[in-house]
């Protein structure tokens, strides 16, 4: 909960995006990375944080004056700077911050002081990337499982369906494509 931590969380963004592979069992090049592919949805506890006091964010809170809290969000700060999740997007956080609560209750850790405090914040998230999405809603759920409440999204995502013949015969007409490039370029090696 300080600042600059927003920096560690967006390097483990980078090196999540970096490290991740898909190992293809088809021969059809099919995606290798999370960037290689064409709608993506990511979602879970990214630890973003407000930059604000406890009593602050406490205060904004009881007023459900999101749009306060929203302008103090480390995530959404660095998505504006393109320091992170650059062309993702993300739905209008409507709903009260999901972590730190009680267990098992609907307060925040921290009302009682002698326990400590911890600055509520929308650590849970749900981003996407890709044409052709449309998220149809973002909200929390109550559940009092854990510290955090789960977030959920509904989308719409437009989809190409392919026949599989006509999938097969295109697949097919590309392996000889590069197949025929290949020895054109070895008949010009010199």
């Amino acid at each position: 909960e300080k600042d600059g931590d927003e920096l560690k969380r967006n390097s483990d963004v980078h090196e999540i995006l970096r490290r991740t592979h898909f190992h293809s069992r088809s021969a059809i090049g099919l995606p290798k990375s999370i960037h290689d592919h064409e709608k993506i949805i990511w979602f879970g506890d990214l630890n973003y944080r407000l930059n604000l006091s406890y009593d602050k964010a406490r205060d904004f809170i009881s007023k459900r004056e999101w749009s306060k809290l929203i302008e103090r969000d480390q995530l959404v700060r660095e998505l504006q700077k393109g320091r992170t999740f650059d062309g993702w997007s993300e739905g209008a956080l409507n709903f009260a911050p999901t972590y730190k609560y009680e267990l098992n209750s609907k307060k925040y850790y921290g009302e009682d002081p002698k326990i400590g405090r911890r600055i509520p914040a929308w650590c849970d998230r749900i981003l996407s990337r890709g044409k052709g999405m449309r998220q149809l809603s973002y909200r929390r759920t109550e559940q009092k499982l854990s510290d955090h409440r789960p977030v959920t999204a509904i989308y719409m995502a437009e989809v190409e369906v392919f026949c599989p013949k006509k999938l097969q015969r295109a697949l097919t007409y590309t392996n000889a494509e590069i197949e025929n490039e290949e020895v054109e370029a070895e008949d010009f090696d010199y």
